[in-house]
């Protein structure tokens, strides 16, 4: 059974391009979590703490700023005996704007691992699972020594109620990677947007390995080529530790190289070729 929760825009949202930024949607998400769970018999794994185990972000269409906000229908999708996954809808009037995907653990901080669900928790999910569609499999390659690094540093803003990385600035770290990556390896792709064309990304997913805490060193983020389409670029990338080797998550997104109308047009020749040398196996 599905709840229409409702969730407002910032003006800070846009990007360059002046849509509203993919990394913004993983906020509404978590928005659209809160209130779905509080207030209510489940509200409970809000307050007692619970991890992002993993994201999916299939972007349909660009969101511009208004006033009145997003609605988003959310529902669990699957329950298990320690994870569930919650299903979302989001909608810019009539136009459905993304849909997601969100694996969540419930996670006791205390004793630093994860804990079962209780039964009225379960039964509260349960009752309300509704059936949903998988998204298709993207291209997700493991990372070898062509890809390129970038370090990251986390701000003490970026930490949640829980005292680690609030799992949205993935987002924002993969996503600084990405571009700093594009800027070295053909800057003429970046400057692209200075020209009228624009990238889209349509799709993104995010699993979540371990916890980011705060420190003065920065995080790497890895970034390589995994295909190279016609109209389409996918990245892989990871967060990693480049003082022990702990990875913290791996993501793979796909871009769409539009024409100022948004229509996809293909990428140049140029571009294949400078990214070449990052491709993954």
């Amino acid at each position: 059974m599905s709840r229409r929760v409702w969730v407002p825009l910032r003006w800070g949202d846009l990007d360059a391009q002046g849509h509203v930024n993919n990394a913004a949607f993983a906020d509404y998400l978590q928005e659209a979590r809160a209130d779905f769970f509080y207030g209510d018999a489940a509200e409970s794994l809000i307050r007692q703490g619970m991890v992002v185990v993993g994201q999916q972000i299939e972007y349909l269409s660009p969101v511009n700023f208004e006033s009145q906000p997003l609605a988003v229908d959310l529902a669990p999708s699957r329950v298990g005996a320690v994870k569930f996954s919650l299903a979302y809808r989001l909608w810019q009037g009539q136009r459905e704007a993304a849909r997601a995907r969100t694996k969540l653990c419930p996670y006791d901080f205390t004793a630093g691992q994860p804990r079962r669900m209780t039964a009225v928790e379960r039964t509260w999910l349960t009752d309300r699972v509704e059936t949903v569609e998988p998204f298709r499999p993207i291209v997700n390659r493991p990372l070898t020594a062509n890809a390129r690094r970038d370090r990251v540093r986390v701000r003490w803003s970026d930490l949640d109620a829980y005292g680690h990385v609030n799992n949205v600035l993935f987002f924002n770290y993969i996503m600084e990677g990405r571009i700093a990556f594009t800027a070295a390896a053909v800057q003429s792709m970046n400057d692209s947007v200075d020209q009228g064309y624009l990238w889209f990304v349509v799709r993104q997913d995010v699993d979540y390995l371990a916890p980011m805490g705060f420190r003065l060193e920065p995080y790497i983020v890895r970034t390589g080529v995994a295909q190279l389409g016609r109209t389409s670029l996918t990245f892989c990338s990871e967060i990693v530790d480049a003082l022990g080797g702990q990875v913290y998550a791996r993501a793979s997104t796909v871009a769409v190289f539009a024409d100022a109308a948004g229509r996809p047009a293909p990428v140049r020749p140029e571009w294949k070729a400078a990214l070449e040398p990052y491709r993954l196996p």
